[in-house]
């Protein structure tokens, strides 16, 4: 199956969950089993919560070969709900019909959700510490000495090295520490720059640009959101201690 321009990765047992507005094309296909395909028209989620809280799901924006692969066991929890909701949408439609048909929708994306967490945990247990390589990756990257030329490192390109997407680099770093992708590089940078206050030849301008912060103010901003005081301060508090 092509989604978008790349391949995408299925097989029996396979969720396949796409963003809206895509376009999918599939090629030569062969169904060797029962597939079921949903989809919904974001109207039909108003005065739900689902309304607002489906932008929590990652799972519909996520790397365009990532499938979620599950257990015979899972498979039957999904049917079970699917089937439910054909039911429910082929028998007589009534005022409580779309009530009745958004709570199943719920639950699905639910279910979905544990299996995805799920096989986050495994990947991580097969391929190594998540965290651990994301670490490393960011540590090279601070002690390049080249942020000043090519500017502060992004979630994006940080994923791009460890060859997965954005989105699943976030969660599975959220649910391994319980932060995502962008607050550990905010972390390493500060604590990057908290050294870097020691020296007294540096002006906070000057730190700012060599951590690849195009504006000074922007990083005096976010040093005083994560430490509770400017970076001016902070080397003031250090240097009377």
């Amino acid at each position: 199956m092509f989604y978008g321009r790349s391949k995408y990765d299925c097989q029996n047992g396979s969720i396949l969950l796409t963003a809206p507005g895509q376009r999918i094309v599939f090629d030569k296909l062969v169904v060797s089993s029962n597939a079921t395909h949903i989809s919904f028209d974001k109207e039909f989620l108003t005065g739900h919560q689902l309304a607002t809280g489906i932008s929590k799901y990652q799972f519909f924006s996520d790397s365009v070969n990532e499938a979620l692969h599950i257990s015979e066991k899972e498979e039957r929890l999904i049917n079970a709900v699917l089937n439910t909701m054909h039911t429910e949408y082929t028998t007589s439609y009534d005022s409580l019909s779309k009530g009745i048909l958004l709570s199943h929708l719920q639950t699905l994306l639910q279910y979905i959700e544990r299996f995805y967490r799920r096989q986050f945990l495994y990947r991580q247990e097969m391929s190594g510490n998540m965290y651990d390589r994301f670490k490393n990756v960011l540590v090279k990257r601070y002690s390049a000495g080249q942020l000043e030329e090519i500017g502060l490192p992004s979630v994006s390109s940080l994923a791009g090295q460890l060859g997965i997407s954005p989105g699943y680099l976030s969660d599975s770093l959220k649910i391994e520490t319980g932060k995502s992708a962008l607050e550990h590089i905010h972390l390493h940078l500060i604590d990057v720059a908290k050294e870097l206050l020691l020296a007294p030849d540096k002006t906070v301008a000057d730190i700012a640009y060599n951590l690849g912060f195009e504006y000074p103010q922007y990083f005096s901003r976010l040093f005083k959101k994560m430490l509770g005081m400017t970076p001016s301060e902070y080397r003031n508090n250090h240097t009377l201690q």
